[in-house]
């Protein structure tokens, strides 16, 4: 590893608005942002207390609802956290998390939210398959995907982010009425999400192939990552779509699913891309 990123990964460790596959952490997200808020150094997770909307009782909340119009935003396979950073300037009120493994891109959003004295953002360190570890059931209220990695081969297509076998882990975390957000620059991805909307049956509540020819925009779609800027598909065009995961997924529709995105093709920007790295592949073999 090089110098750079191990200086990078020491400093996320010292950061308080960061945590490394965190333990524990079910249900205390707005005791861990208040202590944020609050300045606390060295958090300690274990005495943080859970919100008591998030424990399991029949008991009414009653007067204990002081953040009940807090959301908690996930911004999924954030890389330098852009999104996650974005919002928490333009909402105040509201939590975002970015979460992603690679620690030296999180150093970037976190180092910025720090700077900025952002005390509503925060980044977990973790691969994306762990998140269920760290929320409760109905503790997110919507999750961000901005440009992950399309995964363009048929055979990996289980390992694309809007993939059933993704939908279902949200589902564990997500509010019923909860929204995701896909954001790529890939026709591919693309039409994959919207494939899986159309077959499982959810709710799609907004999409465009050419976000940025949109008359209405929403203020929160304007925010550019660094990947966006990279332009990897060359579609020279932004997708966009919003919907809800609120709806059983049946396991028996996953084989029909493999079948029928065999007939999504691939435009010319991605089949170059594809080539690329198939080559990388080869020569680091």
């Amino acid at each position: 590893m090089g110098q750079k990123k191990l200086i990078k990964f020491a400093a996320i460790k010292a950061y308080e608005n960061v945590l490394e596959f965190p333990q524990d952490m079910q249900g205390k997200w707005t005791a861990f942002f208040e202590a944020l808020k609050n300045g606390t150094t060295a958090i300690d997770i274990s005495s943080l207390s859970i919100k008591e909307s998030h424990v399991a009782s029949s008991v009414s909340l009653q007067n204990n609802n002081d953040n009940a119009s807090t959301k908690l935003i996930l911004e999924l396979a954030c890389g330098r956290g852009e999104y996650a950073v974005g919002l928490g300037r333009i909402f105040p009120e509201q939590h975002f998390i970015g979460i992603d493994l690679k620690g030296n891109r999180i150093w970037k959003g976190a180092s910025i939210a720090n700077k900025d004295g952002l005390k509503n953002v925060a980044f977990v360190r973790s691969q994306i398959e762990l998140t269920s570890n760290y929320f409760t059931k109905d503790e997110v209220d919507e999750i961000w995907i901005t440009f992950p990695d399309p995964q363009l081969r048929w055979s990996k297509a289980k390992k694309r982010l809007t993939h059933p076998k993704f939908l279902r882990l949200y589902q564990q975390f997500l509010k019923k009425e909860g929204i995701v957000h896909l954001k790529t620059d890939s026709p591919l991805l693309y039409n994959f999400t919207l494939k899986v909307i159309e077959l499982y049956g959810l709710d799609l509540i907004y999409k465009t192939d050419h976000l940025y020819t949109e008359q209405n925009i929403d203020p929160r779609c304007l925010i550019k990552t660094y990947y966006e800027g990279l332009d990897i598909a060359q579609s020279s065009k932004i997708h966009y779509i919003q919907f809800s995961i609120g709806k059983d997924m049946p396991l028996a529709l996953d084989a029909i699913l493999k079948e029928a995105i065999k007939d999504i093709p691939m435009d010319a920007g991605e089949l170059i891309r594809m080539e690329a790295e198939a080559a990388r592949a080869k020569k680091e073999a």
